[in-house]
């Protein structure tokens, strides 16, 4: 199977609009041929997966083909296209160590990426076009960074004219929100402010010290994502959609929250946190399920586990990742309860160590 037949494929399916020519059994069929063409290219992967006696020739379901831990990414290079033949590397956003000891997610060129985002963003967000203020730096500021490239193309593709960035490496463009926001309230046009969830708070502390009414116009909504990573004050997150709300007059039903991660190519989505929380939900081609992480067997649903989330996007590397997230699968997607602790998060340590020791030469 050329590459390119390949990625074709996974276009196609990506862009399916009949939500039975996307069901279990055709996510199945595509999902084995992905892992098979991996294992064949990818020497780490294929010798992560002989170690667990699951090859193409023994995986018959998607739920059986080995997830690699989350930072397994900072160990190894996970491609099959040889790096330097890639035309962008995404790299997590650790605040310590250097990039030395960043996760490094490649990818071969943007096609598929981009098709999943648009896709599931225009499904999940809303009301589209519409004005954007952007709380993140752009990709020229940040190139290595999914997140940017992300809202960039929620600003091109989905922005009317106007829309942009109100934050760069220096930190908040806070004259210019003033602006956006004041004649937003002036015009009453519903608008949207999509960033980084540490963004927002800068912004709410900010515009507490101005006594002025922000709230947006009807039809307005509010996107984050990221939490807040020592980047600002810490807030349970009742409160924070609480604040969000109150401050900026949009129901907690609008304000959304993506969450996303470098190593995958697809994100998640809640339809709005009225109550967290949230359940989150991903398209048609990704799947979650939740392991004991000590033993890697699937828990029922509707009990605590460890994510691991399935993605077709990920052609390039490897499709299913094991985070160190907690949570609870249900018919509708997940909700994430949390980082991995105790117990759960030595079972996540054991596993990166074991992929490790079993995938390097």
């Amino acid at each position: 199977m050329a590459t390119t037949d390949l990625i074709q494929d996974l276009l196609d399916f990506i862009a399916l609009s009949d939500a039975s020519a996307a069901d279990d059994a055709a996510f199945n069929a595509l999902a084995l041929r992905l892992f098979t063409h991996q294992v064949r290219h990818n020497p780490a992967y294929a010798r992560f997966c002989q170690s667990r006696g699951r090859t193409p020739a023994t995986v018959r379901r998607w739920q059986d083909i080995p997830a690699v831990p989350v930072n397994g990414f900072k160990q190894l290079t996970l491609s099959y296209t040889p790096i330097e033949s890639c035309e962008r590397v995404f790299m997590t956003s650790g605040t310590t160590g250097g990039d030395e000891h960043k996760g490094r997610h490649y990818h071969p060129d943007l096609r598929v990426y981009d098709a999943s985002m648009r896709r599931h963003f225009a499904d999940c967000a809303g009301p589209l076009p519409i004005h954007m203020a952007i709380l993140f730096p752009d990709e020229t500021a940040l190139p290595n960074s999914s997140l940017a490239h992300y809202l960039q193309i929620c600003r091109d593709d989905f922005g009317l004219s106007g829309s942009r960035h109100y934050w760069d490496l220096e930190g908040m463009d806070q004259a210019g929100l003033l602006q956006f926001l004041r004649g937003a309230r002036a015009e009453q046009q519903p608008v949207a402010l999509l960033g980084a969830s540490y963004s927002f708070v800068h912004l709410m502390d900010a515009l507490a010290d101005i006594d002025e009414n922000f709230r947006l116009p009807a039809g307005s909504w509010l996107l984050d994502t990221g939490g807040f990573k020592g980047r600002s004050r810490e807030i349970p997150m009742e409160q924070f959609y609480a604040q969000l709300s109150e401050v900026f007059g949009v129901a907690r039903e609008h304000c959304i929250n993506m969450y996303g991660m470098t190593e995958l190519s697809t994100q998640f989505y809640d339809r709005g946190n009225a109550v967290v929380p949230s359940v989150k939900r991903g398209p048609h081609w990704m799947r979650t399920r939740a392991i004991d992480p000590l033993t890697g067997a699937s828990v029922p649903d509707g009990e605590r586990g460890i994510l691991v989330h399935t993605d077709l996007a990920n052609y390039n590397s490897v499709l299913s990742i094991l985070t160190e997230d907690v949570g609870i699968v249900g018919p509708d997607g997940f909700q994430l309860l949390g980082r991995a602790e105790g117990a759960q998060a030595k079972g996540c340590s054991l596993a990166v160590e074991s992929f490790v020791q079993a995938a390097r030469p």
